[in-house]
């Protein structure tokens, strides 16, 4: 179809001598567009890219089965592919959090979560309660102030401390 509108001035150039069709470029290009926007999506391989929302939820979902090998997996091949979505980091830190020798771990992608998200409360409780566990009382102490003074739903955790 292309190729009909972009040879018709080519056409009426070579037999007639002028460019009688006004307007053949512009719908040439335009279902040059749009049939390679329909090949590209009749194609098998073809497929959009997930959502990071979308992602997230099945992590989520994989963890609440018994599958937490799968979420760290499915949560690092995330952040591979969006390396400022700071929600993946705290979700595979508290997936990290609930293995005893992964605190480490846990620690490293609670602190990248703060710097991708520092206004974010819950990331300050969750990364004192990786310190607390590590023996670090005085930094986790420090985490829970600044979750306090950031406010928020977990203003009154921040206080406590982890329970």
């Amino acid at each position: 179809m292309a190729l009909l509108f972009a040879s018709l001035p080519a056409a009426s150039k070579l037999f007639l001598g002028t460019w009688g069709f006004e307007g053949a470029g512009e719908i040439a290009f335009f279902c040059l567009i749009l049939g390679t926007y329909l090949h590209l999506l009749a194609r098998p391989d073809f497929r959009a890219v997930p959502d990071d929302a979308a992602i997230l939820d099945q992590a989520i979902q994989l963890a609440a089965a018994g599958q937490p090998d799968q979420s760290i997996a499915l949560l690092t091949e995330a952040i591979r592919t969006a390396p400022r979505l700071w929600q993946a980091f705290q979700y595979r830190g508290q997936l990290y959090l609930s293995r005893p020798n992964s605190v480490d771990a846990a620690l490293s992608d609670f602190n990248e979560a703060i710097r991708l998200a520092p206004h974010e409360a819950h990331l300050y409780v969750l990364r004192g309660h990786a310190r607390t566990l590590l023996g670090d009382e005085a930094s986790a102490q420090s985490d829970y102030a600044a979750a306090a003074a950031l406010g928020g739903p977990d203003d009154l955790a921040a206080r406590e401390g982890p329970g």
